[in-house]
C-alpha cells in the first residue's frame, strides 16, 4: 500500500486551505486531493443542507443579511459537514482536504465584520465539536492579483469591496504568525503547477505525505 492509500484503523490527516477570494484555494484544493487520493471538500456547500446555507449566504439579493446571521449561517453549515463528511472520513483512514474552514469565519466575520475573533471562535468550536485541522495552507496572493481573477461576476461577499479583502488578508497573516505549528504560508503566484508544486512540498515537510 502507497503513501497514498491509509490504512483502515490509521486516521486520516485534515488539510484545509484558506486566503481570500480570488487566491486560488479550489483549484489548489483539487489538485492537492487528487495527489494523495482525498477527500475533498468545500466550506460552506460541502454537504446537502450546507449548499442551501451557502446558496443564501452568497446571494447578492440579500445584502440585508445580518453579520450574526451571517456567521451563525457558517456555523451551522460547518457543523453538518463535520458530522456528515470530514469526521467519517477521517475515522475511516481517509485524507480530506478543505476549501475553507473555521480561520474563514475568523477572517471574514470575526474580523471583518466585526465580530470578534474570541466569539465566533467560540461558536465554532460548538459546531465542530473543536476539531483542528492539521495543515492550514495560507496561499497568498496580493490583493489587486486576486481582484483581477474574480473578475465582475461577484457574490455578496465578494461584493463587500476591497476594505473587507484587505482586513481579511492581514487577519490570515496574524494567525498565521500566531500558529506557524499549524499554519504554513504559499504563494499563490504563478501557475497552477507552481503553486501545487509548493504545496506539494509543504504538505510532504509537515506531514510526510505525497
Amino acid at each position: 500500500m502507497t503513501e497514498n492509500h491509509q490504512q483502515a484503523d490509521a486516521r486520516g490527516h485534515f488539510i484545509v486551505f484558506e486566503g481570500g477570494d480570488g487566491c486560488g484555494k479550489s483549484t489548489q484544493a483539487a489538485q492537492l486531493a487528487e495527489r494523495l487520493d482525498a477527500t475533498l471538500t468545500r466550506e460552506p456547500g460541502g454537504t446537502a443542507v450546507g449548499a442551501r446555507i451557502r446558496a443564501l449566504v452568497l446571494d447578492p439579493d440579500f445584502p440585508e443579511l445580518g453579520d450574526r446571521t451571517e456567521a451563525l449561517l457558517m456555523a451551522a453549515d460547518r457543523a453538518q459537514h463535520v458530522t456528515e463528511v470530514i469526521e467519517p472520513a477521517l475515522a475511516a483512514g481517509r485524507h480530506v482536504v478543505s476549501d475553507r474552514h473555521v480561520a474563514s469565519s475568523l477572517a471574514y466575520q470575526g474580523v471583518g465584520r466585526g465580530l470578534g475573533v474570541d466569539a465566533v471562535l467560540e461558536l465554532n468550536r460548538f459546531g465542530t465539536g473543536e476539531l483542528v485541522p492539521d495543515l492550514i495552507v495560507l496561499l497568498d496572493v496580493d490583493l489587486h492579483e486576486a481582484s483581477e481573477r474574480l473578475g465582475d461576476d461577484l457574490d455578496r461577499i465578494e461584493a463587500a469591496g476591497s476594505d473587507l479583502a484587505s482586513l481579511v488578508r492581514d487577519s490570515y497573516h496574524g494567525f498565521a504568525a500566531e500558529h506557524p505549528d499549524r499554519w504554513a504560508i504559499v504563494d499563490g503566484n504563478g501557475s497552477v503547477g507552481e503553486v501545487a508544486d509548493r504545496v506539494a512540498a509543504v504538505v510532504q515537510e509537515r506531514l510526510g505525505l505525497g
